[in-house]
């Protein structure tokens, strides 16, 4: 039986690495061949020396070509079979396996902002919209633009399988959010990955382009990010271990920072819901810090925290390994 199967990797653009996908044939969905492409083509190699490889490691049915066709999160190996510099999953598998039993879970909400003919979908065509206020969990026409590829998106995510939770509108005209998770630090990343090209793949059939820039628009307009949300068995059972993952992030910051997207200084300025990318604090229901606790966390004494500092182009392998290996280091 011909299956249609889309390889999907992450290539090596700098500073910001980009989805890829290409179609095989298969005759089964157990134990999917390993395949190659042109790195050349990819910043992932020279022309000289051009074939990466590519490994299966999640994989999902495929909602936009329905039938028993699939999607296949892949990771880039050299030739010799050890993972290429740019496969950031191979250093978070690591992680995840060392602190697995203290149970790590993420939530990652990642806001996009769609465009349209070259200006965010909403904005006229001269000028600004009206300010920002109505746009976040709006309803109507003249405040919310592109439900039709969101609700397809979302659709399309959960004939996947995949662990969507939720999505808004956010607060710039254009801006939206679906989050993704409960989930392990693996599981989160691979699917997230997914979803993501899923939201691509989607938009294109409407002629709108999603981008995951920090800050789409200068001035008075809300950046975009992705906001983690982190626990651990230790931390949804008492008070004392959320306070201690918040203290080990500070301590740890700027390694953080810089990992966590890049231009995030355009974003984490200090204004629209952040903090400044240089300094680092953490606070109750405070959506102006670093890292958020929730109110009813305080209230039950158990829970999670909210990084609030990711930006929406981040790498969730990355973010999920530094903050897993700085709080569960500090809990362990």
């Amino acid at each position: 039986m011909a299956i249609k199967a889309e390889y999907i990797w992450i290539d090596g653009t700098e500073p910001t690495a980009r989805l890829r996908s290409k179609t095989k044939i298969v005759d089964s969905t157990k134990n999917l061949p390993i395949w190659g492409f042109d790195g050349s083509s990819t910043s992932q190699a020279p022309g000289k020396a051009s074939d990466c490889v590519l490994k299966p490691v999640f994989q999902c049915p495929d909602p936009i070509r329905g039938g028993d066709s699939i999607l296949v999160m892949s990771e880039v190996l050299l030739t010799d079979m050890t993972p290429h510099v740019t496969n950031t999953r191979a250093l978070l598998s690591p992680i995840a396996d060392k602190f697995a039993a203290q149970e790590p879970l993420f939530g990652i909400e990642q806001e996009y902002t769609f465009f349209k003919e070259g200006r965010p979908h909403g904005f006229p065509v001269r000028g600004f919209p009206a300010p920002q206020g109505f746009y976040y969990c709006g309803v109507g026409a003249d405040e919310v633009f592109g439900r039709d590829v969101v609700e397809s998106h979302l659709d399309a995510c959960l004939t996947a399988g995949l662990g969507i939770s939720g999505i808004n509108a956010e607060v710039m005209p254009g801006q939206w959010e679906f989050q993704v998770g409960p989930l392990s630090p693996l599981d989160v990343s691979d699917q997230l990955w997914v979803a993501r090209w899923l939201l691509y793949r989607i938009a294109e059939d409407f002629g709108i382009a999603a981008t995951l820039d920090p800050k789409p628009v200068s001035g008075d307009w809300n950046g975009a990010g992705a906001h983690t949300n982190f626990s651990t068995k230790a931390m949804r059972e008492s008070y004392d271990p959320i306070i201690a993952a918040c203290e080990a992030l500070g301590k740890n910051a700027a390694e953080h920072v810089a990992q966590y997207g890049s231009d995030i200084e355009l974003r984490l300025t200090g204004s629209h819901e952040t903090a400044p990318w240089n300094e680092f604090n953490y606070g109750v229901s405070d959506r102006g810090a670093s890292v958020r606790i929730p109110w009813q966390v305080e209230v039950d004494k158990k829970g999670y925290i909210e990084d609030r500092r990711p930006n929406a182009n981040m790498d969730p392998y990355v973010v999920t390994r530094l903050i897993t290996n700085t709080c569960c280091s500090a809990l362990a």
